[in-house]
């Protein structure tokens, strides 16, 4: 087998989602002298520059929503059958994965992952009904299930729950340990005062992140605590419809809509809780990289419990209760102290990513039937 091993991954785009987020965090601790990663895309990304910097290959194929049901399964037969040098295809489109590992499945492709990010499909009830059909494909052409948590799991692979890899959606300690200096810098950067109370989220804005009771959240604190801002980091559908919002509300100039950031690791700082009230998630990068900065979390009950990391941070809520929201962030006290600790408990929750670089490096590598040795020196060398 030649080296290094490359891995296709499979993603609608390399933008910055929570799955996109974790094969970036991945990419860049694996050993790339041994294993490579490539990409299927349907339409251009953000981290696309940084993924051809790192050596990987990006290709291209039209999604289903511009050639249809045929034209989408046509281009990845056609792909496939191009492409024949890939002894791993790893896919990350939940439902829609099983289209995806239908095709690898019938070019022969041998290791096949399905890898479930959600607890939930988005879209309307037509799409919904589609990606369930997609999903048929899954328990006859994945030869490997990976899941971000339990509820991810279950959702997925419903009845094969013994069979899944649970892979935890590591990130970076270092990346993301709180600093005081760093704070102080973003705040003045964005004209915020330092006393001021800085409610914060990273999310695209669709549906399921849930920004419309977000702003109505942040309403309610505004009326108890008029010295508030809300950063909200992230771009999608609804974000217009969003920013109407605000100015609706009557609290537009106390909320800074930031788009796509590059240094979340450095936003986080300048918070002073970290609100997520999506209807539905698998286990969110996001809420990783704020506890490892050591923020208080307000986080839907829609969102598994597995999201709480044991540092004490996490408060799940019920969207019924927005007043409960403004509750609980009216009671914040910020603590310096307390957050300078959250990111040395990291490792001990599974979260280092250095340690899940290690383990998927010597997972993939023991798919392809390497020599035991050669396995445990790889593993031993990231």
């Amino acid at each position: 087998m030649e080296r290094p091993l490359r891995v296709l991954h499979v993603v609608v785009n390399m933008n910055r989602g929570g799955a996109e987020t974790l094969i970036m965090n991945l990419y860049r601790h694996i050993d790339r002298s041994m294993v490579q990663f490539d990409f299927l895309t349907c339409m251009e990304g953000v981290f696309d520059d940084e993924v051809e910097s790192l050596g990987g290959r990006i290709y291209r194929i039209p999604y289903i929503n511009e050639v249809g049901h045929q034209g989408y399964r046509l281009a990845l037969r056609q792909f496939f059958d191009t492409h024949k040098d890939f002894l791993i295809v790893h896919a990350h489109m939940d439902r829609m994965s099983g289209l995806v590992l239908s095709a690898a499945h019938n070019a022969g492709v041998p290791v096949r992952v399905a890898h479930s990010h959600n607890t939930r499909s988005e879209g309307n009830l037509v799409a919904r009904i589609y990606k369930w059909y997609a999903g048929l494909y899954i328990r006859r052409s994945a030869t490997h299930r990976f899941a971000c948590s339990k509820a991810a799991a279950n959702w997925l692979f419903s009845g094969r729950r013994s069979d899944v890899e649970l892979l935890k959606n590591g990130i970076d300690p270092e990346c993301f340990a709180y600093s005081e200096a760093i704070r102080e810098v973003v705040r003045s950067g964005l004209g915020i005062k330092q006393n001021t109370l800085v409610l914060g989220h990273v999310g695209r804005f669709n549906h399921q992140k849930n920004h419309a009771q977000l702003l109505t959240i942040f309403q309610g604190i505004v009326e108890i605590r008029p010295n508030s801002m809300l950063l909200l980091a992230g771009d999608g559908p609804l974000r217009q419809e969003m920013e109407q919002r605000a100015v609706r509300l009557g609290i537009a100039e106390k909320v800074i809509f930031l788009g796509i950031r590059a240094d979340v690791e450095n936003l986080l700082q300048a918070f002073d809780v970290f609100v997520f009230p999506s209807h539905h998630e698998g286990l969110p990068v996001t809420l990783v990289e704020a506890q490892c900065s050591g923020l208080p979390c307000l986080v839907s009950d829609a969102v598994s419990s597995e999201a709480d990391l044991g540092f004490g941070l996490a408060k799940f809520i019920s969207n019924q209760s927005t007043t409960e929201y403004v509750k609980q962030i009216a009671k914040i006290e910020v603590h310096g102290s307390i957050r300078s600790a959250a990111s040395g408990m990291l490792a001990s929750q599974g979260y280092d990513i250095r340690e899940t670089a290690r383990w998927i490096q010597n997972y993939y590598y023991a798919q392809c039937e390497v020599e035991h040795e050669d396995v445990n020196r790889i593993y031993a060398n990231v």
